[in-house]
């Protein structure tokens, strides 16, 4: 099969077109040929060399899939009511930039009715890590306020959607007034241009000084502190990326006072059975409104992953958009 490798660590150019064997779905798997990929920022640290790939996983990058299942454990497929044919989408932990991926069994869903391969590879990665951050660990309710930062990302496009979709306010901030515009237009409440002012002063203004209960945080670094000063009493500020660095000071004081939880998680290295009980929960609470047109996958941009030789590959190109931060939603690969 064809498959797009990491050939060094480095600059996007490194992902190359190669050839590797064909997978084999073991126990409690299934085999996908994948008609699209979808790319993720995790990809692009893992071809930095700053993302290790975890034990027993592809070394190949790509962590969501979507296609039609070619074979696969019979028991297990039967159990999740899954067949030969039938076309899914798939969280994997690893090689999906490949024509053929084997997923777990219970990582895989159905692709939601009237959606395309395309837009069904767009969903797993980001819709598993928004429902397992903000509706479990940070306990999102209905009637309360979320603050995203990096609304126009692939995560933000799905947490505005699904946030709004089960009754909160969205706040956001994004870092041109025309991300902002594309994240109102998707149903966020207000949307900040970050490099216009400080985001915490706008947010303590629409919030009548309450601020937030919850904030989704893929920045890190010195915004915690800033964060923590826009959270409510009682308020829960998780974090998911570390794109500002690893390191934070914050007043402790605060965190106190404010009786604030501070929380995060990776979603990489979690075992399949933490990662089959989001996939089921978002069958159960997601799947029925994305098939009701109540929230829709956002494609910014498609490339052929193989574009032919002499041509960089799709997945490059891919890297190189998602690396200039121009994009707002998902960036996919097709085969």
């Amino acid at each position: 099969m064809k498959a797009i490798e990491i050939t060094s660590h480095g600059a996007p150019q490194v992902l190359q077109v190669g050839v590797r064997p064909e997978p084999v779905a073991g126990a409690g798997e299934l085999l996908i040929r994948v008609a699209a990929s979808g790319v993720n920022r995790p990809d692009v640290l893992q071809r930095t060399g700053n993302y290790p790939v975890p034990p027993g996983a592809s070394d190949l990058p790509g962590l969501e899939v979507a296609g039609v299942v070619v074979s696969g454990d019979a028991a297990a497929m039967a159990q999740a009511g899954l067949a030969v044919g039938d076309r899914v989408c798939a969280l994997v932990a690893g090689g999906g930039y490949a024509e053929l991926c084997v997923a777990p069994v219970g990582q895989c869903l159905p692709v939601p009715k009237g959606l395309s391969d395309t837009e069904a590879a767009s969903l797993p990665e980001t819709f598993v890590t928004v429902w397992s951050n903000v509706f479990d660990r940070a306990r999102l309710q209905k009637g309360e306020t979320l603050l995203i930062q990096g609304g126009s990302s692939g995560i933000g496009v799905t947490a505005i959607q699904m946030a709004k979709a089960l009754g909160a306010t969205v706040l956001v901030t994004a870092g041109s007034d025309e991300k902002c515009a594309a994240c109102v237009a998707l149903g966020a409440d207000h949307a900040i241009n970050y490099k216009a002012g400080d985001f915490v002063a706008e947010v303590k203004r629409l919030t009548g000084g309450a601020g937030v209960n919850v904030v989704l945080d893929m920045v890190a670094g010195d915004y915690v502190a800033r964060e923590i000063d826009c959270l409510a009493e009682d308020g829960r500020l998780v974090i998911i990326a570390v794109q500002g660095g690893t390191r934070s000071e914050i007043n402790a004081g605060v965190v106190l006072r404010k009786r604030l939880t501070i929380t995060g998680s990776t979603l990489r290295p979690r075992p399949v059975a933490f990662k089959t009980a989001i996939a089921q929960s978002l069958k159960q609470h997601v799947w029925p409104l994305i098939e009701s047109g109540r929230i829709k996958p956002v494609i910014h941009s498609v490339f052929a992953a193989d574009a032919g030789a002499g041509q960089p590959s799709g997945a490059e190109r891919a890297h190189v958009l998602m690396e200039s931060n121009q994009h707002v939603g998902k960036i996919v690969l097709t085969w």
